[in-house]
């Protein structure tokens, strides 16, 4: 069989391989002698932090691009939220467990349309919203991304996110970069400091022009004017009153999927 590699040199898989073989003397055992990229000692240290952060953004996007999927449709919301039959702190939200599987249903139906190429469900891949968001893509057959975090609780990824498509992240700042890096609308449900930390580091991108204006839904106008008074914001001018143009309120899936069809292009 032909080499496929486009250079002569061995390549790092045969180095790693052919480093395990090495004879077992005391400097094949000191942690010096181990090759830098298979150290798991080294690449931890605090001096590579910045090689773990290129790590974290390289590792998703080559798995998505190799996927082939060019956009997404991200949907964020509390890990809380149960479904119809669920309890907890926040049994009184569980209708929106319902709205966000049909929503991700509508998108993923459409995503199907692309061969899974566009339009495909992202979320944090937790519990909650999350899984109502992987679970309704699943419902019709399509896949979904999870884009899941190390957390001190030992959150794990719901059992419908695409497992070739469910990421793990140290960094939350990277994992918030990969959520917008293809999004081409964003779907907020009601929920805590990580959703309301990621809905405006979103708004506060496309308010100062760092990212282009998409469709960005809020579900829910009760419970988001209960939280946030926008309109003071507007009238005490920490914000433009155009600056509340930037999202729109919706109640249901439909609703969404119509507001997305007719948001206005980029530019207008």
């Amino acid at each position: 069989m032909e080499d496929s590699r486009s250079h002569p040199f061995r390549d790092s898989v045969q180095d790693a391989a052919a480093a395990c073989e090495v004879p077992d003397t005391p400097q094949t055992r000191a942690p010096a002698y181990r090759l830098a990229f298979t150290d798991t000692d080294f690449l931890v240290r605090d001096e590579l932090r910045p090689v773990r952060l290129q790590l974290e953004l390289l590792k998703p996007q080559m798995v998505m691009d190799e996927r082939g999927i060019r956009s997404t449709v991200v949907l964020m919301g509390s890990a809380r939220v149960p479904d119809a039959e669920g309890t907890g702190s926040a049994a009184g939200l569980a209708e929106w467990y319902g709205v966000a599987r049909d929503m991700a249903r509508r998108i993923t139906e459409r995503s199907l349309e692309s061969y899974g190429r566009e339009w495909v469900v992202c979320t944090g891949g937790g519990p909650g919203i999350m899984e109502a968001g992987n679970r309704g893509a699943d419902d019709v057959g399509g896949q979904s991304i999870g884009l899941n975090i190390v957390l001190p609780h030992e959150q794990a990824p719901n059992r419908f996110v695409t497992p070739d498509l469910c990421f793990n992240f140290h960094y939350f700042a990277i994992r918030k970069m990969h959520f917008l890096m293809r999004a081409k609308a964003i779907c907020v449900f009601p929920g805590g400091f990580g959703t309301l930390d990621e809905m405006f580091e979103s708004l506060t991108l496309i308010q100062t022009g760092r990212m282009r204006r998409i469709p960005f839904l809020l579900f829910g106008r009760k419970f988001w004017e209960s939280v946030v008074n926008w309109q003071a914001l507007a009238e005490a001018g920490t914000i433009s009153p155009g600056d509340l143009e930037l999202f729109r309120f919706v109640e249901t899936a439909e609703e969404a999927m119509a507001a997305i069809d007719g948001w206005p292009p980029a530019g207008c």
